[in-house]
């Protein structure tokens, strides 16, 4: 959007200082999982050096990144981000794919930062919000407290967001310095305390493990952890300084990320309970600690600072979920308004407030997010994967425009970043769908099946979008999303369907171990060990059935969608070709007339032209028209008497040339093309034309004036060539009748 629009009032204001963008991108990086999954995905895989090692190349590949996203947003500054890149660069059905990923990892991660309240509720205040009816899922109780306290998170965040528009600017500011400082400061202390004692930090990896695999595997998932210091790019109109400064902006912000993970890694493995003989084993059995101890990082500030360790930590821990809340909150909303501007989402979505702010995105974002809740801590279990996969599509896609982008500009440091990026991405993403690809890693089963689901929800809101398509037809033009969208689904739900045998495959054999390990050949129900047997294979081929079938039914709803939105394609191209056929026909007819067109003769001249220069053409002839007296009728009878001359021209003409092609190619003037059986009585049909011309002058009616000429092959090398000279004699004819 322009600045007339900004100044006019009737968009996004520019207000974003360089602080400002470098607070909202660290945080919208850095969340929640900074405390928990750091551990679990990050340590509990590779140790302290491995983690750091993989972290440190996953940096570097986000260099690359920043690098496209910043020749992006100068290219096109526009809200929207990814989306915008996208749909600008390959068109809608690859904008609506990469729309698509973004509202899936940035809704992800801030429904992660609010469902993760009640679990660090629960480290540090207990069973509080553990009151009023209860339920489990997947094994995990959610109380009705716990989801009172995530819903007000998801409404005032919200609200907030949408009633303020500097005031959480200077929030993020103040809360990103805040956990910045906080996180530093513990990481000094903890290593002042330990006074060279670096041997708790031992294993540096995971003992038994490839090491080369352990540091792919962090390097694979490093877009989890850096995921969001781009979101600004959704935030672009906003931006009141030169765009030239945000790849050094995000550096910082890179720079920043890396650091404070690094501290975060290192602090978490500094200190561990006496119980345990190392932080490995400690980590380990995190799954079974509660309070202080079931958070390393909180843990080791505690140990080496004291209270006041924990207080900072504390600040900390709420200062990256409310800065997380709120970043990602701009980002969706600043996404929807984009989308709302290119009509894919209602118009409603893009009018703005007294604050600048799309306040009907953010009331969207609130109903979406109350659901969650219910879920409780189930919603955060597949954060990593939902979105480090989600991140590695959407660089993949941003890399790919400005790949094309600066191809078609010749900017060669651009063509470079941006095939770098997309061979990553592309190798990243490989690596997570498809498991023992390059290192034996994989999602968790879980991730898999929400995948699926995910691309099979895809379909049906991009058929809904093709069938409110009707006017612009901008979707569906490829067919991109079918593949990207069937291939993920065929790959996630084969890959779930194994994962989920393996799982019970594995149960029933403990069972069968565990039941040969009893002394007795019968159990407690009289059951013998070939009954218990064939039990336990009986309900694991009931299980692998189930997941098959539930697959296949998956796919063929894919399908049957795909089948049905070719349909609407097919339908919608008729009617397209019908439109067209019937604009060519409005195009190549004359309305006053009803013969053929100017355009008409354009293309029947360009095809004459052809034919003679390849030495394909037939015998032909042309005769042109002109209606003698025209301008006087018009000055003295009014346009609508002329109208009528000409109609009574062309009706005179037509009558005279049955079989042959009559153009109106001027206000007075005619061609007809003739050929076949009027081109062989060519002669007498002019002949007979000037009699009832002559008649036509002796009483008053209209004259026409007609000159004749034919193609002839050895000395014409041109249609203009025969048209002249018909248009000579039709002058002179002319002159004839003017001189009667």
């Amino acid at each position: 959007m322009d600045t007339s629009d900004n100044r006019q009032g009737n968009g996004l204001d520019k207000y974003l200082s360089p602080l400002a963008v470098w607070a909202i991108s660290i945080g919208t990086a850095i969340g929640w999982g900074s405390f928990v999954v750091t551990g679990n995905a990050y340590l509990s895989s590779a140790g302290p050096v491995g983690s750091i090692s993989g972290l440190l190349i996953g940096a570097l590949v986000m260099v690359v990144i920043a690098r496209n996203y910043h020749y992006m947003m100068e290219v096109f500054p526009d809200a929207g981000g990814a989306y915008t890149y996208t749909r600008k660069t390959f068109g809608f059905d690859y904008g609506f794919l990469t729309a698509w990923f973004l509202g899936l990892t940035y809704v992800s991660i801030f429904w992660a930062n609010v469902t993760s309240l009640p679990i660090f509720a629960g480290y540090f205040l207990g069973d509080l919000f553990r009151f009023g009816f209860h339920y489990s899922i997947f094994g995990y109780q959610i109380y009705f407290g716990e989801i009172l306290l995530s819903m007000a998170a998801v409404a005032v965040s919200c609200l907030f967001c949408a009633l303020t528009r500097k005031l959480k600017v200077i929030l993020v500011i103040v809360l990103s310095i805040v956990f910045a400082v906080g996180i530093t400061v513990c990481f000094i202390a903890a290593f002042i305390r330990l006074g060279g004692r670096y041997e708790v930090m031992k294993p540096a990896f995971i003992p038994g493990g490839n090491i080369a695999y352990q540091i792919a595997h962090i390097a694979c998932i490093s877009p989890w952890a850096f995921i969001g210091f781009e979101n600004i790019s959704n935030l672009t109109e906003e931006i009141a300084f030169p765009l030239k400064k945000i790849f050094r902006i995000l550096l910082i912000s890179i720079l920043t990320v890396t650091l404070l993970y690094i501290f975060l890694l290192l602090l978490s493995v500094s200190a561990f309970p006496h119980e345990y003989d190392s932080w490995l084993s400690y980590l380990r059995n995190i799954g079974s600690i509660g309070g202080l101890k079931g958070l390393p990082a909180f843990y080791a500030a505690y140990r080496h600072i004291g209270p006041s360790g924990e207080i900072i930590l504390l600040f900390v821990l709420f200062a990256v979920v409310i800065t997380s809340l709120i970043g990602n909150t701009f980002a969706l909303s600043r996404l929807m308004y984009a989308l709302s501007k290119d009509q894919v989402m209602p118009e409603h979505y893009s009018k703005l407030n007294g604050q600048r702010n799309p306040a009907d995105a953010f009331r969207l974002i609130v109903i979406v997010s109350l659901i969650i809740p219910f879920f409780g801590r189930t919603a955060v279990g597949w954060i990593v994967d939902v979105t480090t996969l989600g991140a590695t599509i959407i660089y993949g896609f941003v890399s790919g425009s400005a790949f094309i982008k600066a191809r078609r500009e010749g900017r060669i440091a651009e063509i470079i970043t941006g095939a770098i990026g997309v061979a990553i991405m592309l190798v990243f993403a490989l690596m997570l769908l498809i498991p023992n690809f390059l290192y034996t890693g994989a999602m968790a089963t879980e991730s898999y099946f929400l995948f699926a689901a995910w691309a099979v929800i895809g379909m049906i809101f991009f058929r809904h979008i093709l069938l409110h398509d009707h006017k612009d037809r901008r979707f569906g033009r490829t067919g991109v999303v079918w593949v990207v969208l069937l291939m993920l689904i065929l790959m996630t739900s084969l890959e779930w369907v194994k994962q989920t045998s393996a799982y019970y495959t594995r149960n029933s054999m403990d069972n069968i171990i565990s039941h040969y390990g009893q002394k007795s050949t019968e159990d407690d129900y009289g059951q013998t060990t070939d009954d218990f047997i064939r039990n336990e294979m009986e309900k694991l081929g009931r299980i692998n059935n189930y997941s098959t079938g539930f697959t296949l039914i998956l796919f063929t709803f894919a399908v049957w969608i795909i089948l049905s939105n070719q349909s609407i394609m097919v339908k919608r191209e008729a009617e397209h070709e019908k439109e067209l056929n019937e604009a060519r026909a409005a195009a190549f007819t004359d309305p006053l007339t009803g013969v053929k067109s100017k355009a008409a003769y354009a293309v029947r001249e360009r095809r004459y032209e052809e034919l003679i220069k390849d030495g394909d053409m037939g015998e032909f002839a042309v005769v042109v028209c002109d209606i003698n007296g025209l301008k006087q009728i018009n000055d003295s009878m009014g346009h609508k008497a002329g109208d009528e001359l000409i109609q009574s021209a062309c009706s005179l003409i037509c009558e005279q040339f049955k079989h042959s092609p009559v153009f109106r190619i001027g206000g007075d003037e005619f061609v007809v093309l003739l050929n076949g059986q009027d081109y062989e009585r060519r002669l007498e049909i002019l002949e007979d034309l000037n009699r009832k011309v002559e008649y036509n002058k002796r009483n008053c009616k209209v004259v026409i004036a007609a000159g004749l000429s034919e193609y002839v092959p050895e000395t014409d090398n041109t249609y203009r060539e025969v048209f002249e000279r018909a248009d000579a004699l039709m002058y002179v004819r002319k002159n004839e009748l003017k001189n009667g």
